[in-house]
Order: C-alpha cells, then sequence, then structure tokens
C-alpha cells in the first residue's frame, strides 16, 4: 500500500519542564511513580493539502495537595496529503494514527532527553504507544 501523504517537516514546537523550587522536586522525586502520561492530538489545516498535526504528551500528577512540577511538549509535524485523500475517515486514520505512528520514536526520545536532563534519569515509557490500537478503541 501507497501512503497516502508525507511529511514536510517535524519539530519540537513547544516543551515546558517546570519545577520551582527544592521542595517540588524532592516531592516530584518521591510521587514520580504516580505520575500519569496524557496524550492529545491535533491538527490544524493549512494551504495545498497540508496539515499541522501537533501531538501532546503531559506528564503530571493529579493530587493538588502534593507540590509538583509540568512536564509537557508539544510536537509538530508538516503533512501533505496526496489529491486522492477525500473521505474524512481517511483523513482521520491519516491525522490520528499513521503519523503519529510515523514519528513517535522522534517524540519519546526528545521527552525522555527532556525528564532525564530535568532530574528524572530513571523515567522510562513503558511501552510504545499504539497510535493504532488508540484510534481502532476510540472509532469502533
Amino acid at each position: 500500500m501507497t501512503e497516502k501523504y508525507k511529511i514536510l517537516a517535524k519539530y519540537i514546537k513547544d516543551m515546558s519542564s517546570e519545577t520551582p523550587d527544592i521542595e517540588t522536586f524532592i516531592s516530584t522525586v518521591n510521587h514520580i511513580h504516580k505520575y500519569e502520561l496524557n496524550i492529545d492530538i491535533k491538527s490544524i489545516a493549512l494551504k495545498k493539502k497540508m496539515i499541522e498535526v501537533n501531538i501532546s504528551l503531559k506528564y503530571h500528577h493529579k493530587d493538588a495537595k502534593v507540590k509538583k512540577s509540568h512536564f509537557e511538549i508539544v510536537y509538530a509535524a508538516i503533512v501533505q496529503t496526496e489529491s486522492s485523500v477525500k473521505e474524512k475517515k481517511d483523513l482521520e486514520k491519516i491525522i490520528l494514527c499513521e503519523v503519529p505512528n510515523a514519528i513517535y520514536p522522534d517524540l519519546e526520545k526528545s521527552f525522555l532527553d527532556m525528564m532525564h536532563n530535568s532530574g528524572h534519569p530513571s523515567i522510562k515509557l513503558e511501552k510504545k504507544i499504539d497510535f493504532t490500537r488508540l484510534y481502532l478503541e476510540k472509532f469502533n
């Protein structure tokens, strides 16, 4: 099967690691195992059948009583679809599944580099995010 899109560019659009003080850092170290990873995908239509796909990863702790750090990255890809892509379902699959799977290795490396450079060298993502599975769960 031929891909119905081409990735023209990919880059870190925004990256944030916020730890305001040493107490927050110590609290984060002690509670990092309770942090959760959230994923969000947004797209922006551009001209000439181009789309900007933004994938956000947020690593956060839900307990409001705990001093916590904030970790977030937005990784963007500029994609051009072929003229044969006309169906909304095909476009959704490209945006929510195919492009995220294609750029995930770079996104994961950038996110983990940020976490490690923020003083959390033991952090790793247990398994690769399967955007195909997430897409199928959402639409089936």
